[in-house]
């Protein structure tokens, strides 16, 4: 049976979940999901409420597992996940270095981080913040690719070195990206069992086949096969 996933640029407080919370008045996947064929689809790597940015959906719970189980020390860089984080504040090369070097949080250490510095021209391609973004006059914007999920860790991790997290966008997932994807846009990949044996969800191919350098580099150059993807579908906007 063929696999779903979609790549999904959240929102502004849509919840990462199908069921409705009744503590918050929050959107939820199921404004955007809501066909017979999404009923079982499941997240891989949530995003909070007023979190934006990339959100990864399958229905298959094996691929779901691969992309949200952090990589192997030697193979990190294919799985980390990139946000754009604008903070309240101008960030030091000290405080930079900590970011990068890992801060400890209650529920332990966070591992080595890559965190760049990010200018005008590099956030110009963002959409619009929402109107509830809360508005600074000295705000810069940093890069931050982490290779683990800890709870809503960014935030916790700038809010350790003295900036208050104020916009967190995912922009990357593995080698999957949200560009060219509008607010609420999405686009639904269907993959085969040839597809899946190319990173790992079904059995591995014969020994004489050849295998790939890397499941996630695999998969993503799937999206680049017109025949693999649906037309860019645009969902509900922004509540």
């Amino acid at each position: 049976m063929p696999t779903t996933l979609i790549l999904f640029n959240k929102p502004f407080g849509v919840l990462s979940q199908f069921r409705q919370d009744d503590n918050n008045d929050f959107a939820t996947l199921s404004d955007f999901f809501n066909t017979p064929q999404d009923k079982n689809l499941r997240v891989a790597g949530r995003l909070d409420a007023t979190s934006e940015g990339l959100l990864l959906l399958t229905d298959n719970g094996k691929l779901n597992q691969i992309l949200t189980t952090p990589s192997r020390p030697n193979n990190r860089l294919k799985q980390g996940k990139t946000y754009w984080v604008q903070l309240d504040g101008t960030a030091s090369d000290e405080q930079i270095h900590t970011l990068a070097t890992g801060v400890v949080l209650k529920d332990g250490k966070t591992l080595p981080a890559i965190v760049k510095r990010l200018d005008e021209t590099d956030v110009a391609s963002l959409w619009q913040a929402p109107d509830s973004i809360a508005k600074r006059k000295i705000t810069s914007w940093l890069s931050i690719t982490i290779f683990e999920g800890k709870n809503r860790q960014v935030r916790r991790m700038t809010a350790h070195v003295g900036l208050p997290c104020l916009r967190l966008t995912r922009v990357s997932h593995g080698d999957f990206s949200v560009k060219n994807l509008g607010v609420g846009e999405c686009v639904r990949l269907i993959l085969n069992d040839k597809d899946l044996q190319k990173f790992g969800v079904l059995p591995n191919q014969p020994k004489n086949a050849k295998k790939p350098s890397n499941s996630h580099k695999n998969l993503a150059k799937l999206l680049n096969k017109q025949s693999k993807l649906s037309k860019k579908t645009s969902t509900r906007k922004q509540p």
